[in-house]
C-alpha cells in the first residue's frame, strides 16, 4: 500500500482546532449521559446482582454500535465528506440528548438505556470520520503530534465528563429533566464547531455501499495484511480497546462494592485513569517530533502491563489504586498514539 500524500491547506491550524474543540465536546457528552445513567442504576432500589447487570448492560449497549456499524461509518467516511458526515452526526446528537432528556424525567430505565445506545450509535459513526479527516487536513509531519493532542483532548473530555455526570447523578437525582437539557445544549455547541472543520472532499465517492459488513471486513483485512506495519497497527488498536473498555466496565463496579466509594469519588477514580491517557498521549505526540516513533509502542505495552499489577493486591488503598490507574493510562497514550498515526498514514487513499 502506498501512504496517503493529501493536499494540505497552508491554514490548517483553525480547521484542526475546530475539530478538536468539536471531539472534546463529543468525549465529554458521551461519558457524561453514560455515567450519570451508571450512576442512578447504583443508586436504584434494586438487588446488588440486578443493579451490576444494568450496568454491565449500559457499557455493551454503549459499545455494541461500533461492532454493528463501524464498517457502514467507514463506508461513510470514504463516500462522502467527513466534515459533511461529522456535521450531520452532530446534529443527530441534539436529538438523541433530547430524548434522553425526556426519559430522565420519566424515569424511564429502559428509554434511559436506549438513549445511551443511541449515543452509541453516534459515536460509532463519528468516530471513522474524526480519525480518517486528519490526515487530510494536517502536514504528514504533524500526524503524531495531531494524534497527541486528539487523544489529549479526548480523555480530557472523558475525565470531565465522568465527573460531571457524577456530579449530576449526585445533586440533580431529582431533577433529572434539566441535566439531559444541559447535554443538548452542549450538542448544540459541538454541532456549530463541526461547521467550522475543514470540507474536505469525499475520499472515494464513487465507492459502493457494501451491504454486508462481514465480507467487507473479511475484504479489508486482506487488503491490510499486505502492509506489515499496518497489519500489526490494526491488531494493537484492537487490543488496547478491548483492554480498555473491559477496565472500564468493571471499574465504577469494583470502585462502589470493593472500595466502598461515593459516586462523585467514583468519578474521580475514571478521572484518575483518563487523565493518565490524556498526559501520556501528549507527551508520546510531543516525543515523536514529525515521525511516528515505533519504540514507543513496546514501551508503552510493557508498562501496561507492569500497572495492572499492583492493582491486584489485597487491601490496596484508593490512593495506591489510583496511581495505578494513571500509570495505566500514562502507559496507554504512549501505546495508542504511534498506532492510531500508523492507521491514518499506511493506507492509501482508496
Amino acid at each position: 500500500m502506498t501512504p496517503r500524500t493529501p493536499s494540505i491547506s497552508s491554514d490548517w491550524r483553525k480547521g484542526f482546532w475546530a475539530l478538536m474543540i468539536t471531539q472534546f465536546q463529543n468525549g465529554f457528552s458521551d461519558l457524561a449521559l453514560k455515567t450519570l445513567i451508571v450512576f442512578l442504576v447504583l443508586a436504584g432500589p434494586m438487588p446488588e446482582e440486578e443493579r451490576n447487570a444494568y450496568v454491565a448492560y449500559a457499557g455493551a449497549l454503549f459499545s455494541a454500535p461500533f461492532i454493528m456499524f463501524s464498517m457502514f461509518a467507514g463506508w461513510l467516511a470514504d463516500r462522502f465528506s467527513k466534515q459533511r458526515i461529522m456535521t450531520y452526526v452532530k446534529a443527530a446528537e441534539i436529538v438523541i440528548m433530547t430524548f434522553a432528556a425526556v426519559a430522565l424525567h420519566y424515569e424511564n430505565l429502559y428509554l434511559e438505556l436506549a438513549s445511551v445506545f443511541l449515543m452509541g450509535c453516534h459515536s460509532a459513526v463519528f468516530s471513522p470520520s474524526k480519525y480518517g479527516i486528519l490526515p487530510e487536513i494536517l502536514p504528514s509531519n504533524k500526524l503524531s503530534w495531531g494524534n497527541g493532542v486528539l487523544e489529549l483532548l479526548t480523555f480530557f473530555g472523558i475525565i470531565l465528563g465522568t465527573v460531571a455526570g457524577g456530579l449530576l447523578a449526585a445533586h440533580m437525582s431529582h431533577d433529572r429533566f434539566l441535566a439531559g437539557v444541559a447535554l443538548a445544549a452542549l450538542a448544540v455547541a459541538g454541532w456549530f464547531t463541526s461547521q467550522k472543520i475543514p470540507r474536505v472532499p469525499a475520499a472515494d465517492p464513487t465507492c459502493a455501499l457494501r451491504i454486508n459488513p462481514i465480507t467487507d471486513l473479511i475484504r479489508q483485512l486482506q487488503q491490510m495484511r499486505k502492509d506489515r506495519d499496518l497489519w500489526r497497527a490494526n491488531w494493537g488498536n484492537t487490543g488496547f480497546w478491548f483492554v480498555a473498555t473491559l477496565v472500564q466496565m468493571n471499574l465504577t463496579i469494583f470502585a462502589k462494592s470493593a472500595l466502598h466509594l461515593t459516586d462523585d469519588q467514583n468519578g474521580y477514580l475514571n478521572a484518575a485513569l483518563a487523565v493518565g491517557i490524556g498526559v501520556g498521549s501528549a507527551a508520546a505526540g510531543s516525543l515523536s517530533r514529525g515521525r511516528i516513533q515505533y519504540g514507543l509502542v513496546p514501551l508503552g505495552a510493557a508498562g501496561l502491563a507492569l500497572s495492572t499489577i499492583p492493582m491486584g493486591f489485597e487491601g490496596i488503598s484508593v490512593g495506591a489504586f489510583s496511581l495505578c490507574l494513571v500509570s495505566l493510562g500514562l502507559m496507554g497514550g504512549f501505546f495508542i498514539v504511534p498506532i492510531a498515526a500508523v492507521l491514518q498514514y499506511r493506507p492509501a487513499p482508496e
